[in-house]
């Protein structure tokens, strides 16, 4: 199944705010009601991700607003809980951004904690169209405002869903036009340049037996 690249709603729990910059919430909750862009992480979604991340002594990133210019601190411990993903971290007071984040959370301006992710595992209820997020491999944990995010989340949400349709276009045989080939390969992570490149030898192989052979072994490769 291919690898999809999303971005969480906010979730407004923050738990605890220190004046040392350290702070505790969950940048994602488990189960119970689909949010409102249709997803569900179900409990366990991040226990493998933690464990790699465990393996090689690193941690998700602290952005702001999923930012990856704006780093605002460190996350120091990410633990599974029967509510979900509980995060603990510590702010940069020593940097502008840092002690503006603090200055916002302590007045209850923001309070919201939004995860940054790739999809591994998944189910997708075709009739109510909630997807069931099983396996995620987490990136970053970004302190967000809700309005000033918003915009992007849905953005994101909506390319992902577009994304899963072309997947299973493809996983159905179904050929794609150009436009929509690149787009499928830009949700894998692929540049620009790189989808149209790939998009070009795609449709090269329509007409050209050799040409279709390399066309086929890009695909196996992509879909794998």
């Amino acid at each position: 199944m291919t690898m999809q690249v999303k971005r969480a709603a906010p979730v407004l729990k923050i738990k605890a705010l220190e004046e040392t910059g350290d702070f505790e919430g969950y940048g994602s909750t488990f189960g119970g009601e689909p949010d409102s862009y249709g997803d569900v992480i179900a409990a366990g979604a991040f226990t493998e991700s933690l464990a790699a991340h465990k393996a090689r002594g690193s941690m998700p990133k602290m952005f702001w607003q999923h930012d990856s210019d704006k780093p605002i601190g460190r996350w120091l411990e990410a633990v599974e809980d029967e509510t979900g993903l509980l995060m603990r971290g510590r702010l940069n007071m020593g940097v502008q951004r840092g002690k503006e984040a603090y200055a916002l959370l302590k007045e209850g301006d923001i309070d919201g904690l939004s995860i940054g992710y790739r999809i591994k595992e998944y189910s997708v209820d075709t009739e109510d169209e909630i997807w069931t997020l099983e396996k995620l491999d987490l990136i970053e944990v970004s302190v967000v405002s809700i309005g000033a995010n918003q915009n992007a989340t849905v953005a994101s949400v909506k390319a992902a869903r577009a994304h899963h349709e072309l997947s299973e276009m493809l996983m159905a045989g179904d050929r794609l036009t150009e436009r929509q080939f690149e787009t499928w390969l830009k949700g894998l992570g692929f540049s620009n340049a790189q989808a149209e490149r790939a998009a070009r030898l795609h449709l090269k192989g329509q007409g050209d037996p050799a040409d279709a052979d390399k066309r086929d072994a890009l695909m196996r490769a992509l879909m794998a």
